[in-house]
């Protein structure tokens, strides 16, 4: 036992973090490593391009029934649900709800509202945010 034990070992130890990546990233169990859960991958146009950017990770609560105000956001934002539901109205387009443990991405320069739908449960929420500095967050838009 112990001598099919050594080589493996000893090949876990050769390997580099670029390995070690490559393994997890197509499924290979390597021992005393966390391996990531891919939530959401997608494309997105509308990312800042300047030298420097700002990164902002905001979490938000919405007791039953809140709602964002009305408005848009200059660049991409992903939201990631960690309790509840969350249910974004995008101006033009059909109301999509996304769940605990699933994410999604708010296109850039398009009016919407968040929602928390439920009459009983609580919604969490984590906000991934990247921007040009000094950009603000949202803008308040008019009906």
């Amino acid at each position: 036992m112990r001598s099919n034990l050594v080589p493996g070992i000893a090949l876990l130890a050769g390997l580099g973090a670029g390995d070690l990546a490559w393994a997890q990233q197509h499924g290979a169990a390597v021992p005393g490593t966390a391996k990531p859960n891919m939530v959401l991958q997608q494309v997105v146009e509308g990312l800042p391009t300047d030298n420097k950017q700002t990164v902002r990770v905001m979490t938000a609560t919405f007791k039953p029934g809140d709602k964002t105000v009305y408005h848009s956001h200059r660049f991409p934002v992903t939201v990631y649900v960690l309790e509840g539901a969350f249910t974004l109205e995008l101006e033009g387009r059909p109301p999509l709800t996304v769940k605990a443990g699933e994410a999604m991405v708010e296109p850039p320069k398009v009016p919407m509202t968040g929602y928390n739908r439920s009459a009983t449960e609580m919604t969490k929420v984590v906000i991934f945010y990247v921007s040009t500095n000094d950009t603000p967050f949202l803008d308040m838009m008019s009906h």
